[in-house]
């Protein structure tokens, strides 16, 4: 785990390893989520970058009535 410090200007900057895994980009948007008293960073994708997310899924169980 990392430590990063809020700037003046309410300003944070992702430590590089983060930025190098994730593949960050400068210019690059993210999503800003506060959720159970933490603030998430989940990096914005264009639509065609989810092409076959779903590839593969298993799609063999029991739907319940009202969702078929």
């Amino acid at each position: 785990m990392q430590t990063v410090t809020v700037s003046p200007k309410f300003q944070v900057v992702i430590p590089r390893q983060v930025r190098q895994s994730l593949h960050l980009l400068p210019g690059q948007k993210l999503q800003v989520i506060e959720y159970a008293g933490r603030i998430e960073l989940i990096p914005d994708q264009d639509i065609s970058e989810l092409r076959g997310i779903l590839k593969g899924i298993n799609i063999d169980f029991d739907r319940e009535n009202d969702r078929i």
